[in-house]
């Protein structure tokens, strides 16, 4: 029997969880649950100097977030830097890796030396043969790794496919500092052997790395995981992605109100693709998720397409749902004002979603427009929308006001037929009528139907309210 797929996301934790990683533990997690294996999760913690305690939580809050959760226990790199010392001894032992005392000095003459010559600035070897016996007092070595000096090394890549390196472009690199502590290149090869990694997914940006990870492997007669690397998200203008363009925290796209299960399908489309489906469900995308079908070339972050997707999940949402995501984006985004109305309001709030939710792409968008339902007054009149409120207009509004207090029954059908009636008589179509209506009733020029909005607010405050607009000439 097969051993089980194992995959791993191994974030550092300098900075938030950007879109980038997001999109790489996202094709491991769905690789691993597609063929009922497990995704490990390695906090890369080794830079002390910019690891934080609070980019490690932005990290797990981000995935829990996206719904991409791990398995067992999060493994912390720095706190198995022991076993990466006992692995570059072993490889001493081995004869594969030797002691180099070089001073900085040595190191940066042989760079200057390779810059004049026009040559790559690599470690000439001068310790690879040497006799240990002749290391100069008082000096703490590091330790290298015995590259391959002739021939290939070949990553079998299910991305980018056969990657040719020559070892002649390789040099005896570090695996151990002089303090003992290991390089990155050293602690991964450790970490995912020891994880027992079968399948290394990350971004193209690592591919050089692999090949010397290899020569790692080989040094331990270890097995190699196979690797896909996939390419980098680009901004819409095919530069590489930037701030203004969309890379950002996982955080900030909760915080502007997208939905999680549309940042895992938008996200899941940034490199990988199945047929021409644009819109599919997580359950969808694990079922039909594989390596092969990962892009060659980079995929374009599209604000448009992220909001046009997030639309659709916001309209599929159920009501009770998208009011606990408007509840906990007031909340994040310090929207204290929404936030009370919300809870204040939440049956009214609950009753308007049906309505609420076509009209809206983002979170924060149906926050906006459930506003009108807990406004409070003088309402707060859009620019674009006081525009609408002429003396003319606002004597209409008067007009309104008294026809619609005479309605012995408040309801969607009786405002309707009163305000239809009123616009035939005057000669006016409904939608010179309905849209100073809406103004006044919302201070927006966009809403739900503006006869739906006077049910849900009540008959005193939408008559409160076209007062208030009459009153103003």
């Amino acid at each position: 029997m097969a051993n089980p797929i194992v995959t791993r996301f191994a974030p550092s934790p300098t900075g938030y969880l950007h879109i980038g990683g997001a999109r790489t533990a996202l094709f491991n997690w769905a690789f691993s649950r597609h063929t009922g294996g497990k995704m490990l999760l390695r906090i890369e913690d080794t830079d002390r100097e910019r690891s934080t305690d609070a980019a490690v939580q932005a990290i797990l809050d981000g995935l829990k977030w996206l719904g991409l959760n791990w398995d067992d226990e999060p493994i912390m790199q720095f706190s198995r830097a022991q076993r990466h010392a006992e692995v570059a001894q072993e490889l001493l032992a081995r004869g594969q890796a030797y002691y180099c005392y070089c001073s900085p000095e040595e190191l940066n003459q042989m760079r200057e030396e390779a810059r004049a010559a026009g040559k790559p600035p690599r470690y000439d070897g001068r310790w690879r043969d040497r006799d240990p016996s002749a290391a100069p007092e008082g000096v703490a070595p590091v330790i290298r790794i015995k590259a391959p000096q002739t021939g290939e090394i070949i990553v079998q890549d299910h991305v980018q496919g056969k990657v040719v390196f020559k070892a002649e472009n390789l040099d005896d690199f570090i695996i151990l500092r002089s303090d003992g502590t290991p390089t990155y290149m050293h602690a991964v090869v450790v970490d995912d052997h020891d994880m027992g990694v079968t399948h290394i997914i990350r971004g193209d940006d690592h591919l050089t790395n692999a090949a010397r990870q290899i020569v790692i492997y080989n040094g331990m007669g270890w097995t190699v995981p196979e690797m896909a690397h996939i390419p980098l998200i680009h901004g819409p203008d095919g530069a590489k992605l930037s701030k203004r363009h969309g890379a950002l925290g996982v955080e900030a796209y909760r915080q502007l109100g997208y939905l999680p299960e549309a940042m895992r399908n938008y996200l899941a489309r940034l490199g990988w693709s199945h047929g021409d489906d644009e819109i599919f469900s997580t359950e969808q995308m694990v079922k039909w998720f594989s390596l092969e079908d990962l892009n060659k070339g980079a995929a374009r972050f599209d604000f448009v397409k992220l909001e046009s997707i997030n639309g659709h999940y916001i309209r599929e949402a159920t009501p009770d749902y998208l009011y606990g995501v408007m509840l906990s984006t007031a909340k994040e985004v310090g929207r204290d004002v929404d936030h009370a109305g919300l809870v204040a309001n939440k049956d009214t709030v609950l009753a308007a979603l049906p309505e609420l939710k076509p009209r809206a792409k983002t979170v924060l968008e149906l926050i906006d427009l459930g506003q009108f339902i807990y406004a409070t007054r003088p309402l707060t009149i859009e620019a674009a929308a006081g525009e609408l409120l002429t003396p003319e207009v606002r004597e209409m509004l008067a007009d309104l006001a008294d026809i619609l207090r005479g309605l012995n029954e408040w309801s969607v059908p009786s405002s309707d037929a009163a305000v239809r009636a009123y616009a035939e008589a005057k000669g006016l179509k409904l939608g010179k009528v309905a849209q100073p209506l809406r103004v006044a009733l919302t201070g927006r020029t966009v809403s739900p139907g503006i006869f739906e909005v006077m049910v849900f607010i009540g008959k005193e405050e939408a008559l409160a309210r076209l007062a208030e607009q009459a009153q103003r000439r």
